[in-house]
């Protein structure tokens, strides 16, 4: 790819965001950083300022854009379903009218069959609106995402921290499949202008399939060189979880809630074919916890 591209990522200060962008810059590429408060951006790259909401402000971030970076989603809003539609619609649509070439997304892991959830569901939604104007879109499904700052990875931390022993729903049953913020991020930026990406979908995780509680033993492994206290009540209801959260980390009600839903889904990949366009092997959840540590420890 050539290093004159041009790529937009929007979402640029979010917990994916911000690593992507540095890294892209790091591989010679043009990267506009969209925000909605590009004067307080202190990142790499070039700040622009728009909205998902508003079309014209994308119009102006988009014009002269070869790859856009779809990393937006309103988990914390009760009606995020039509916001992410709507937002996704907007900017498919800009996009086509801006000449871009690839739309990248990162999707949520989930066989198509599934009765996904309304999170889980939403995202498959945004995978199909995003192209709906006709740029080729590069879809990504992960699921649980190993990271500092992480919704996901901060329930984990924060559950291990501020509690010496758990009663927790059934769902921690579920098996999932997590992966490093870094490969993420290196699987982002290895598809980006990949011609042999364009208009596919790729699943990616980490090399273990884990239940929700071996994820939290693990966690508590490496943060208190000890596993944790774990008794499963069946009859602990998404909306009970979502307040039982809500209670012992700093995750609101609402983002507890969707991310609860999706939690009862058993989400593992099933295919890698990502391997194909970005080669190398992701790392272990053990690793991925130890990073994410060290770096939630060096802010």
């Amino acid at each position: 790819m050539s290093d004159s591209r041009t790529v937009l990522v929007t979402g640029a200060t979010g917990f994916i965001g911000r690593r992507l962008v540095p890294e892209l810059v790091e591989r010679g590429l043009e990267v506009r950083a969209m925000t909605r408060r590009p004067e307080s951006y202190d990142g790499p790259g070039t700040a622009v300022g728009a909205d998902v909401g508003d079309r014209a402000s994308l119009d102006a971030a988009l014009a002269g854009a070869d790859v856009a970076i779809y990393l937006v989603h309103s988990l914390d809003d009760p009606d995020f379903e039509r916001k992410d539609a709507d937002a996704a619609r907007s900017f498919g649509a800009a996009a086509a009218a801006a000449g871009v070439q690839q739309i990248v997304y990162m999707g949520g892991l989930g066989a198509e069959d599934d009765d996904l959830s309304a999170h889980l569901r939403s995202r498959r939604d945004v995978e199909g609106l995003l192209g709906e104007a006709g740029v080729p879109v590069t879809v990504l499904r992960a699921a649980i995402v190993v990271g500092a700052g992480g919704i996901s990875w901060e329930l984990t931390r924060q559950l291990v921290k501020n509690l010496p022993a758990m009663v927790v729903p059934k769902w921690v049953g579920t098996r999932t499949q997590p992966i490093a913020l870094d490969d993420v991020v290196r699987y982002l930026a290895g598809v980006v202008g990949e011609e042999a990406a364009y208009s596919r979908v790729f699943e990616i995780g980490g090399p273990e399939a884990m239940t929700y509680l071996e994820m939290l033993q693990v966690a508590a492994q490496q943060m208190n060189g000890r596993k944790v206290a774990i008794v499963k009540v069946p009859v602990l209801t998404p909306r009970l979880s979502s307040y039982w959260l809500a209670l012992v980390t700093d995750v609101d009600v609402t983002t507890g809630r969707n991310l609860i839903d999706s939690m009862g889904v058993e989400v593992v990949v099933t295919d890698r074919s990502i391997q194909e366009i970005v080669p190398g092997a992701p790392l272990s959840y053990e690793e991925a916890v130890r990073r994410a540590l060290a770096e939630g420890d060096a802010k």
